[in-house]
């Protein structure tokens, strides 16, 4: 039981998630990302006539819904139940009119990233690098580049 308490280490949970890309593609032949998830999810909600322009299916895409309501739920449940330590929902500083700012901001510029990127980090760099795709090796490259930079940016201020 102490296992499920710890976090694992990564050559455990590197190679489970490793497995679960061709489990995925091979036995429900099915691409993994949580970012064109909420975009289904929000032309499910929302119907419209970008719909009609992607021929959107409905019916093909509602695993999406129980795939992103699982991540959350399981979230959820760890949190809860399997931490040895209490957690909170935000740090403390973001308790604040400037800290709500700066993750409203920052989930704006996620949110613009991923859909420029037409893809986010977990489908990018765990799905479409396991595949070969030029476009996710470009986009990793770029998540990383932005990544340093910011590190080093907010480093000197």
């Amino acid at each position: 039981m102490d296992l499920l308490h710890e976090p694992w280490p990564w050559y455990i949970a590197g190679p489970l998630i490793g497995l679960f890309v061709p489990v995925l593609l091979i036995v429900v032949n099915k691409m993994l990302g949580i970012s064109s998830s909420f975009d289904h999810i929000c032309m499910m909600a929302l119907p419209t006539a970008k719909q009609a322009m992607f021929k959107f299916k409905t019916e093909e895409n509602s695993w999406k819904l129980a795939f992103s309501a699982g991540i959350a739920l399981g979230a959820f449940i760890v949190a809860q139940f399997m931490s040895s330590a209490p957690l909170h929902f935000l740090p403390e500083q973001h308790h604040t009119t400037e800290g709500y700012v700066k993750l409203f901001l920052g989930g704006m510029l996620v949110g613009f990233g991923t859909r420029y990127a037409n893809g986010c980090t977990s489908g990018h760099s765990i799905f479409g690098l396991s595949i070969l795709q030029s476009s996710s090796l470009k986009a990793t490259l770029a998540f990383f580049a932005g990544g340093l930079l910011y590190t080093f940016i907010a480093s000197i201020l």
